[in-house]
């Protein structure tokens, strides 16, 4: 008689969100060390801001064969192969002494660590572990591991940066990002959908290529990343440069960390019962309107408190609402491919909102104008949503030629 399989969705969603946790969280503290980094080495803001930039860029470019490679030979053996491209990029950060090498180090290496290690294989494997009717919130859960992550990670990592100094504390979490290898095991296996489905992958690219929806998810996922590593990277700056300590920038970034934990998970709930093409307008509508109160009313430290909830609320919400509409609309078959390809648009976003930070602050001496831009696209993003046909394609009547 079998043994049965000790990788049940409960193992599956507890193991995937703490490689979220680690994967995510981790990343999330790369804005601690913009300024010590660039003090000490003499670099310009837009030298550290092009590498993680470029880390966003790769990540996004390598996360569709990422997914490909999940779905069609099972995801641990990516995972594995990107927590070890993750450690090995946080170590060589430690000693990065030129623009050269930390885009190297930081940009390239971790880049494709976490095109393995992040949403589109991990939440691929979640979502199908799950039947539809429960889908929408283990996409929740999973999604509030990455942002439990965000929340414990960036007081740790700001611990390690005072007590360690900068590079022995990136040494501390590549070390620390190594565990995501055994934790990958309990994502073993192939893609229990295929056997359910006839369908080729050429095919179903095809098919979401056709999907205007796709493409307004994408479009709209590019501002989300737009937005959010702007604010990653550069809040804790903007901050400091406004007269708060560096310890007010960490506890700002935390807050978002924390608040979006109830926002992943509830995004995720109220996705199985709401429209989430809806749910995602309002989303944008939110971040708009906070980014432009937070710049234009008086700078003071419960402002940014409020902000860093307000932003939180609505962080990663986005995630589980984008995933479980790719899913609702094309199935689970190919979900991490298609996934990936969505999330393309969102890496785009984050190389744009992070380079162009650290350029407009070195060619200006201010922000203002990249937060303008941020509110601008919350509105753009607000309304391409709207539009999107939520209906499962297998349900939808063919259309015939007319004869």
């Amino acid at each position: 008689m079998d043994k049965p399989d000790w990788r049940t969705p409960g193992v599956v969603l507890a193991c995937g969100s703490i490689i979220l946790m680690l994967s995510l969280g981790i990343r999330q503290s790369f804005g601690l060390f913009l300024q010590p980094m660039s003090g000490e080495l003499g670099w310009g803001r837009e030298t550290f801001a092009f590498a993680l930039a470029l880390q966003n860029l790769v990540w996004g470019v390598a996360q569709p064969f990422a997914g490909m490679i999940a779905d069609k030979f099972g995801a641990a053996r990516v995972i594995v192969s990107a927590g070890v491209l993750y450690m090995l990029g946080l170590a060589l950060m430690a000693y990065s002494e030129t623009g050269l090498a930390f885009d190297i180090s930081a940009g390239i290496l971790v880049g494709l660590g976490l095109s393995g290690s992040a949403f589109g294989v991990v939440m691929g494997v979640v979502g199908r572990a799950f039947p539809s009717e429960k889908r929408s919130m283990a996409l929740g859960a999973v999604g509030a591991g990455g942002s439990f992550g965000q929340f414990i990670m960036l007081p740790y990592g700001q611990l390690l940066i005072s007590q360690f100094g900068w590079l022995n504390a990136l040494l501390v979490l590549a070390a620390s990002s190594f565990l995501i290898v055994p934790l990958a095991s309990a994502l073993v296996g192939r893609n229990a959908a295929a056997a359910s489905s006839s369908q080729s992958m050429s095919e179903a690219l095809r098919e979401a290529a056709a999907h205007r929806g796709f493409w307004y998810l994408t479009a709209s996922f590019l501002v989300c990343g737009f937005q959010t590593l702007f604010i990653m990277v550069h809040l804790p700056a903007y901050l400091t440069d406004k007269g708060m300590t560096p310890l007010e920038g960490m506890t700002a970034l935390a807050l978002i960390g924390l608040f979006n934990i109830v926002g992943s998970y509830l995004c995720g709930v109220l996705g199985g019962y709401l429209s989430k093409k809806y749910l995602l307008s309002w989303i944008y509508a939110i971040r708009g309107v906070a980014i432009l109160a937070f710049v234009t009313l008086p700078l003071t430290p419960w402002s940014t408190w409020i902000f860093a909830a307000v932003i939180g609320f609505t962080w990663l919400g986005t995630v589980p609402l984008t995933n479980g509409l790719v899913a609702q609309i094309f199935g689970v078959r190919y979900l991490s491919t298609l996934f990936s390809i969505v999330f393309l648009g969102h890496q785009i976003g984050s190389f744009l909102g992070g380079w162009y930070g650290g350029y407009m602050f070195d060619l200006t001496g201010s922000y203002l104008t990249v937060w303008m831009v941020a509110v601008g696209l919350s509105v753009l993003a607000a309304v391409l949503c709207l539009p999107i046909d939520e209906r499962e394609l297998s349900t939808l009547p063919v259309r015939r030629p007319a004869v």
